[in-house]
């Protein structure tokens, strides 16, 4: 497979997305940002050494452009970074036992997904980033949509910088294009989960070695309805569409249910495999391209992006409106350690990334010449060696300063401000729960979580019998104080608007 140059679409199906896998200014990546207000200082006799954790596969030629990398900040600002890599799937632990531990960082990736922002803001392992980002971040304010910073803050402050990508999610059907040509299949009306079986079973029928519908333990027919989660993966949700913004057990609603029988029905006949529910990633499918389709976080262009990476054409189309959530608004972000020795060389590191084309691009797509090559000013073709760089760019700041693929209109980042500004906000945008009253309760619902949801969600269970399984399960842990909590918390913040 060839490098995913920008991987910003979660490996989620994902979500993960997008593949999980997914998304202001800069959109021309003119050589502005060179001159980027993160030239704040002469370079001093030794520079400082920042430690950086981000989430992602660790890459086999790190050490080589990190030595680029330095070179190249100590020169602008004093400053260089130890880069270390953790896989997605051990992220969210390794961070927690560290981040307790006090473990020595600088700079670390959090999200609304991985590593939770909102929690580890409010349990103080975030440094608070107002004064930093004044004293010494004018240069993001400026590059990123107001949006970010604004849906990002934390009981009125900002703990991470967002990177400036899409701002609302959106959910597509994806499908692997080389098959849907070759069995002359269609994707025009396709909409709904139902929609896609005839589809499915002629692959199914034709095609021994695929897997028609890619789906792991990540995957949830939620993502698609319209739903707006009080906490990610927990059942409790508002209806978008109810003004009085009651919190309901989505487990419950006849919608849900509907797509949950759907997916058993596929699970039963093949369309999806038996592992399903346990596993963590789908990533071997894309590579060798054993699959047919999956559902994905998308983004403009996104079906260039998806082609690039996986070496042979992947088509979508859309499932959900473009909706923005906080774990939207909060998808990716780099906060600063509360312990921290160097927090002002932090934030003018974080301000460069965001605003410097060159250093953007180096921590993206590695070494020019030797990762990829320039094809014009701002489009760059990945050479053979890239798959030794393959960094998750929706993780690494400013995505609006990348390099274009060759197959990306000029327009590209025009394209996204049209796209983060025509999205609707979820009523629920600026509302982060705080479950400090209900922490017991939240700690033994999910470990309920843990046995029924993957199988759920999957397919691999029926619904009809274990829903009402796990609704008792649930109201044995406590969902009712839970969603009480909620509903207290929710009206309250309703009303201070």
């Amino acid at each position: 497979m060839s490098k995913t140059k920008k991987k910003w679409l979660l490996p989620l199906t994902v979500m993960l997305s997008a593949s999980m896998l997914l998304s202001a200014c800069g959109g021309s990546n003119n050589e502005a940002g060179n001159e980027s207000a993160g030239n704040e200082s002469e370079k001093p006799a030794e520079a400082t050494e920042l430690i950086w954790y981000t989430i992602g596969a660790p890459q086999k030629d790190i050490d080589m452009v990190e030595e680029e990398i330095n070179k190249y900040t100590a020169e602008k600002i004093g400053v260089t970074v130890d880069i270390k890599m953790i896989d997605y799937g051990d992220y969210t632990q390794k961070m927690q036992v560290m981040a307790a531990s006090g473990e020595p960082m600088d700079i670390l990736f959090t999200s609304s997904w991985a590593f939770d922002y909102v929690q580890n803001a409010r349990k103080g392992a975030f440094m608070e980033l107002d004064q930093l980002i004044e004293d010494h971040g004018q240069g993001i304010k400026e590059v990123l949509d107001p949006a970010f910073l604004e849906g990002s803050k934390v009981d009125g402050h900002n703990y991470g910088i967002p990177a400036n990508k899409e701002l609302p999610a959106q959910e597509v059907w994806r499908f692997n294009k080389t098959l849907l040509d070759k069995h002359n299949l269609s994707i025009e009306g396709l909409e709904k989960l139902e929609d896609m079986e005839p589809l499915l079973k002629a692959v199914k029928e034709n095609e021994p070695n695929v897997v028609p519908f890619a789906v792991g333990k990540d995957y949830s027919p939620l993502n698609t309805l319209p739903y707006d989660y009080i906490i990610q993966n927990l059942p409790m949700a508002v209806d978008m569409n109810d003004p009085e913004l009651k919190v309901i057990n989505v487990l419950d609603q006849p919608d849900l249910m509907e797509d949950l029988q759907t997916m058993n029905k596929y699970y039963k006949a093949g369309y999806i495999s038996p592992e399903a529910a346990t596993t963590t990633s789908t990533q071997d499918l894309f590579t060798s391209g054993n699959w047919f389709m999956d559902r994905a976080t998308s983004q403009p262009f996104a079906d260039n992006l998806w082609s690039q990476g996986y070496g042979y054409p992947v088509v979508s189309t859309p499932a959900s409106e473009a909706t923005i959530y906080n774990w939207s608004v909060m998808g990716s972000l780099q906060a600063i350690s509360a312990n921290s020795e160097h927090p002002e060389e932090a934030m003018k590191f974080l301000n460069l990334l965001n605003t410097d084309v060159a250093l953007r691009n180096m921590v993206d797509s590695g070494i020019e010449g030797v990762h990829y090559k320039k094809v014009s000013e701002n489009v760059m073709e990945n050479l053979p060696e890239s798959k030794n760089y393959d960094m998750p760019t929706f993780a690494l700041g400013n995505i609006m300063l990348t390099y274009l693929n060759p197959a990306d209109p000029e327009n590209k980042w025009e394209e996204f401000k049209k796209f983060n500004d025509a999205g609707t906000a979820s009523p629920l945008l600026g509302f982060n729960f705080d479950p400090s009253n209900v922490s017991t309760e939240l700690a033994a619902l999910n470990n309920v979580k843990e046995e029924f949801w993957s199988p759920l969600m999957t397919g691999t269970v029926s619904p009809e019998e274990f829903i009402p399984k796990a609704n008792e399960r649930l109201k044995s842990a406590g969902m009712d104080k839970v969603i009480a909590e909620a509903q207290k918390q929710i009206d309250e913040w309703k009303a201070s608007k």
